[in-house]
This record gives structure tokens, sequence and C-alpha cells, in this order.
């Protein structure tokens, strides 16, 4: 298994450089929007120009990252189906299912390697900028879980969607379904409904790739 989730990282790396990126500009915008917030309380000057210029480049960056879940899930499958490795990987006595759950760990890697450093900052930022009564416990924790299922869901999407024969409707067929999904979290937010739906949503797109990936010939 280990073997399998070296191979998958290393035919995938630039994935984790890509998350590690977006990570490393997300706690950028993070660290500037808090510390302008702190400026101006201080001071009494407006940062509208800096927290405008915030969010134009951070809405880009949050769609980049949407759609590159999507692309790195539908990238493994078609990667596999046109290379033929998972054929390959068989005749070394390798079943599709040990397969299979080395490309979703690796998927899950990059999600944390992108969530992860975010977590730590926003940790760091509240307890060093944000008076304790505005937050409550474990307020991080709750949106680290439901940002992570809504990635692991556009994971999922492009699981599915990079296995089919053809190439380029079925993927803007799940960009399209991944950035109508994606609005469930500003209209849900972070609390137990969005956790139960992309719960619900994860297994049962789990349950259909592990049926395709397993009666599909290779």
């Amino acid at each position: 298994m280990f073997t399998l989730i070296k191979r998958e990282i290393r035919d995938h790396v630039v994935y984790f450089i890509g998350a590690a990126v977006l990570s490393a500009i997300f706690i950028i915008i993070s660290i500037s929007v808090i510390s302008q917030f702190e400026s101006s309380q201080r001071s009494g000057y407006n940062p509208g120009d800096s927290q405008v210029f915030s969010i134009g480049v951070g809405v880009p960056t949050i769609a980049i990252t949407i759609i590159g879940f999507c692309g790195l899930g539908a990238s493994q499958m078609y990667l596999d189906r046109t290379r033929k490795i998972s054929a390959f990987l068989s005749t070394l006595a390798v079943s599709r299912s040990r397969i299979l759950v080395a490309r979703i760990i690796t998927g899950i890697l990059v999600i944390l390697t992108l969530l992860v450093p975010l977590a730590v900052t926003a940790v760091t930022l509240l307890r060093l900028y944000v008076p304790p009564v505005l937050i409550y416990p474990g307020m991080v924790f709750e949106i680290f879980v439901a940002v992570f299922l809504m990635a692991f869901a556009c994971y999922c999407i492009g699981l599915q969607t990079g296995w089919a024969s053809s190439k380029i409707a079925p993927t803007l067929g799940g960009m399209a379904l991944t950035c109508i999904f994606v609005p469930l979290i500003f209209v849900k937010g972070f609390g137990v409904h969005v956790v139960v739906i992309l719960v619900l949503f994860i297994i049962a797109s789990l349950i259909r790739i592990r049926h395709t990936f397993m009666t599909t010939s290779l």
C-alpha cells in the first residue's frame, strides 16, 4: 500500500506543489486582512482599498482551488485509463481495491496539504487578534471539517468524471456540478446540516466510484 501511495504522489506531485502554493496565498491574505483590520481599529483609518485587493485576489484563488480538487480526481482516473496503470499493477498481484484506496488517500493528502497550514494559521490569528468573546470553542474545527468535506466532495466529482470514456464533456459537466455544489456552504453555513449533506454525498459517490472501478474492464 505504501508503494502504491508513493507512486500516486510521484505521478501527481504538481498538485501537492499547487496546494502548498495556494495555502501560502490564503495565509498571506488572512494575515493581511487581520493586520489591516487591527491597524484600522487603532488609527481609525479605513482599509477599504486593501480589503478590496485582498478579495480580488482571494476569490479567483478559491475558484482555482475548487476546480483543482475536481481536476485532481479527474486526472488520476483519466491517466489510469489512458496509460493502463491499473492494468499493469494488476499483473503484480495488487488488487483493484488497494489501487483505489491508495488513489483516494493521495487525494486526501493533497487536501490536507492545503487546509492544515490554514487551520494552524487561523487558530494563531484568532488567539492573537480576536477577543475571546467573539469566538466560541471549536469554531475553527467546525469550519475545517466543513471545508474539508466540501473539498473531498469536489474531489469525488472529479473521480467520477475522470473514469468516463469521453474526456471533455464529463469533465466540463463535473466542473459545472462543482460550481453549483459549492455555494451550498454559503447557504447552509458550517453547521451540522451541511456536514450531513456532504457526508451522504461523499458516501454515495465513493460507492459509485468503487463499483465503476471494480467492474469496468482495464
